[in-house]
């Protein structure tokens, strides 16, 4: 697959769509994943060693640079015994580009009046070098013959703690651009310069790399930031409208952009798959299924020789960015980017990784334990105060919003994001808990804009319907929209972002095959992955042909997505559940480009007619039924518990009706005992009957109908770990 880089792009007309700032805490700086090429080529860059020149022209004032007498280092970055080689060139040749002191603001780069300008903050900095590759003649030469190197003058190109230089008569667009940065080598303080080593600005609008995903002859080349003020500005259209789809009724879909169709039985040419065309290719099947939101896995550059399923010319990758977006958009599907930026793929000091934040300001990029040699800290690998880590995140999804289409996070940050102007037309979520320990489902700081992940709701849910003691009211709160935790202020229930699922973790139909996680193949001993599942195997550890082994796990899947559809609050499901996605108890895949993790769509049509449609009839039942999107708390008026025994630590068995005069009534019924429950059925309202739409232990199509089926009585037999759903409608 060719391997391609998001950018971060221009076009104001995609700021109101919804954006996800994932507050993944529970990491060290380990990777910035990516998550998706498009089919777009970029150009080979054979920079497994790192080429400089060095200027002998002036660094200051309005001075020109040449290649006269230049310098050409050859330096391998990457092993841990570098080895230089020095040749001198011969010829002058003057290039005549003129340089002035630029500006600080804004940060990246930026075309002026008089140039195009460069800007990068380094607070500890000593040195800044500008590296350029210059087009030629159309084409770009290979870089073994060097980069022109620009010193920047401190005295003269810094404002503060920024460095910005400008170029007069560079070309528009196709220029690639990194820095070399000098400073303390105080490793103990928390510095980590090295000169020797290129670095990509972290606001580089465009990245350039690898041609090729995955091909391990290019693991060498380096990554470098470029520019393109050359292209038109792309065509949204006259009739072009974001849904804006109210938040109770999203019905959210988790997706890592690659594996979704990158398996050739997605039936797509190979030039398309694993990119954000092919999602456009396969937007009848989200229909199908019903849901109206994507929450794709981040899609920024990354590197896939350090992790790999977390996923590019540039500008190509920009544009078909933004035509999966005009898509989704015109089939009514919104768009969320889970922007993650406590995961870089620089890792830690054990396996050092340069290619920018650590080379360009390591103290001031990531939490550093001054009190212990300088260590990183592990709480989530971004977590400095310093102002402009926070402008750093809150310009990019700004941009993005403003631009594209639509984060370890300080409080004022949090803040500024819930504030701005920009990002007040998007939705915003938080994922709010990280691996120290910090744990603020409910408790986030949120202005009444920010919504989150329920984790609460996750771990509630399946233990209630694995068949834990002691859960019914924890099941009953969590269903009714966890009041506990958002009825503050002006909360509302779709600030609960409700899920059973998601990218981390077991996949549902593992959830309910493995006690155990079964991590082997991630080469970590086994030692990775959360051991805090709250699964349950069904009697058989893995995979099986025992019949009733298999239908007792078909009927769980049923079970929990039953629960997840009518919540109060905004569900969220995961790519491959509908129908029933297996890692093989893997539960910290991130690390595999294969099968694991990649959408089989083969298996999908064998589902179509069961799983698959159970999935997809329940998504639509939700949609159509406002009982179960209510936009206040549910009352006494809304609800009606049909329960005596909440006290009961045995049971294992909750019955409800939600009230709504205007549809009618819904009852619900979950049996999460191991036997049969004799169940009353509370008289319908006047003049309507029940009739019968779910019962997760009937074969499909019999486990939902969607008119529903007549004759029910005053009592109803539910089968062990199984669960109703009755309709009361007009005689």
């Amino acid at each position: 697959m060719l391997h391609q880089s998001l950018p971060l792009f221009s076009d104001s007309k995609i700021a109101n769509n919804i954006l996800l700032f994932a507050l993944h805490f529970s990491n060290n700086n380990s990777n910035f994943d990516g998550s998706s090429p498009s089919r777009a080529t970029c150009r080979v860059l054979d920079m497994g060693l790192k080429f400089s020149k060095q200027s002998s022209g002036s660094s200051s004032g309005q001075g020109f640079f040449s290649k006269a007498r230049t310098k050409t280092t050859t330096t391998n970055v990457y092993g841990r015994r570098a080895q230089e080689s020095v040749l001198e060139e011969e010829a002058p040749q003057k290039l005549g580009f003129k340089t002035f002191p630029g500006q600080a603001f804004p940060l990246g780069v930026s075309e002026v009046e008089n140039g195009i300008n460069f800007a990068i903050f380094s607070q500890h900095a000593t040195a800044v070098t500008l590296c350029l590759s210059l087009p030629h003649r159309g084409k770009r030469e290979r870089l073994d013959g060097g980069m022109i190197e620009v010193a920047l003058d401190p005295g003269v190109n810094k404002t503060g703690d920024i460095w910005h230089i400008c170029i007069e008569d560079l070309p528009r667009s196709d220029v690639l651009y990194g820095y070399r940065i000098e400073g303390p080598r105080d490793w103990h303080q928390g510095h980590r310069f090295d000169s020797s080593i290129m670095l990509i600005d972290p606001y580089a609008k465009l990245v350039e790399g690898r041609r090729f995903f995955g091909d391990a002859s290019n693991k060498l080349s380096k990554f470098y930031g470029t520019y393109d003020f050359d292209s038109l500005p792309f065509d949204w259209g006259d009739n072009y409208k974001p849904p804006n789809l109210p938040e109770k009724d999203l019905v959210i879909y988790e997706m890592n952009v690659r594996a979704f169709t990158v398996d050739k039985s997605s039936g797509l040419d190979p030039n398309i798959r694993g990119s954000y065309l092919g999602i456009i290719e396969k937007i009848p099947h989200l229909l199908e299924l019903g849901v109206n939101a994507l929450e794709l896995l981040p899609v920024f550059e990354f590197d896939e020789f350090e992790f790999q399923s977390r996923g590019g010319g540039p500008r190509n990758a920009s544009r078909e960015f933004k035509e999966m977006v005009k898509a989704l958009h015109g089939a009514g599907i919104e768009v969320i980017l889970d922007v993650v930026y406590n995961h870089t793929n620089e890792a830690d000091d054990k396996n050092p990784y340069t290619t920018s934040f650590r080379g360009i300001d390591n103290k001031v990029y990531y939490m550093v334990d001054v009190n212990n040699n300088g260590q990183l800290l592990n709480f989530s690998g971004c977590g400095s105060l310093n102002i402009m880590w926070m402008d750093f995140d809150l310009t990019l999804p700004v941009y993005f919003a403003e631009e594209q289409m639509g984060l370890h996070l300080t409080p004022p940050l949090v803040r500024a994001i819930a504030k701005d102007a920009i990002l007040s037309r998007c939705k915003i979520i938080a994922e709010p808990w990280d691996c120290g320990g910090l744990y603020l489902v409910g408790k986030f700081p949120n202005w009444d804009r920010w919504a989150e992940w329920n984790g609460k709701y996750r771990d509630d849910i399946r233990r209630f319907i694995k068949g834990d003691c002691g859960m019914k009211g924890s099941f009953a709160t969590r269903v009714a929209g966890s009041a506990d935790l958002y009825r503050v202020n002006k909360r509302k229930p779709c600030h609960s972002v409700n899920f059973v699922i998601a990218h981390d973790g077991f996949t549902l139909r593992d959830l309910v095959s493995y006690n155990f996680k079964h991590n082997d193949a991630n080469g970590e001993g086994g030692n990775d992955g959360s051991n805090d599942n709250f699964s349950w195997n069904c009697g058989f550890e893995g995979e099986t042909d025992d019949h009733n082994v298999k239908a007792l796990r078909s009927r769980q899947m049923k079970n929990f997505h039953l629960a997840l559809m009518i919540s109060q609050g905004t569900p969220m499901m995961l790519m491959g559940d509908e129908y029933g996605h297996s890692r093989y108890g893997n539960n910290n895949s991130y690390g595999h480009d294969t099968f694991i993790n990649n959408f089989q769509w083969g298996i999908l049509d064998a589902e179509k007619s069961s799983l698959f449609r159970f999935f997809s009839e329940v998504v639509k039942f939700r949609q159509t039924h406002q009982v179960f999107t209510h936009d206040n708390f549910v009352g006494k008026n809304d609800v009606t518990w049909h329960e005596n025994n909440w006290d009961n630590y045995e049971s294992k068995f909750l019955a409800f009706t939600l009230h709504d005069k205007n549809s009618g009534d819904i009852y619900l019924a979950f049996n999460a005992h191991d036997y049969f429950v004799e169940v009353s059925i509370p008289p319908p309202p006047s003049k309507r009957c029940w009739l019968r739409v779910v019962d997760t232990n009937l074969e499909s199509p019999a486990d939902f109908v969607p008119r529903g089926v007549p004759g029910i009585g005053s009592t109803y037999s539910v089968a062990p770990h199984s669960s109703i759903l009755l309709e009361a409608k007009q005689k």
